[in-house]
């Protein structure tokens, strides 16, 4: 397994277009061989952090998810949605493997 950590720089003004952007990539993820764990958005006080973790089977897995990017008509949307409205200023991923408690199933 691996999993994807996006870790947002956002316009805390513009909250509400994340927040769409957030929800359509979580199930275009889901609908592709991801599992999405969601999205993590500032609670209190003034923050234009955020982060996003997803989780493929394995790299080659998320690779056939990446070949959708600029291609499929709704990734080209979800897209669109961060691009129209300047939520995200700007974004860094890593890639992470967890290490689960034994009796977690991967």
């Amino acid at each position: 397994m691996i999993t994807c950590v996006v870790d947002y720089t956002i316009d805390p003004s513009k909250i509400a277009a994340f927040e769409e952007f957030a929800r359509r990539w979580i199930d275009l993820v889901n609908r592709n061989g991801g599992t999405h764990h969601g999205y993590f958005l500032p609670a209190e006080g003034a923050s234009d952090k955020a982060l996003a973790l997803f989780s493929f089977p394995s790299l080659a897995a998320y690779e056939a998810y990446r070949e959708l990017f600029g291609r499929d008509p709704e990734f080209i949307a979800a897209d669109a949605v961060r691009d129209d409205s300047s939520c995200v200023v700007r974004y860094s991923r890593t890639f992470m493997r967890p290490l689960l408690p034994p009796d977690a199933a991967p």
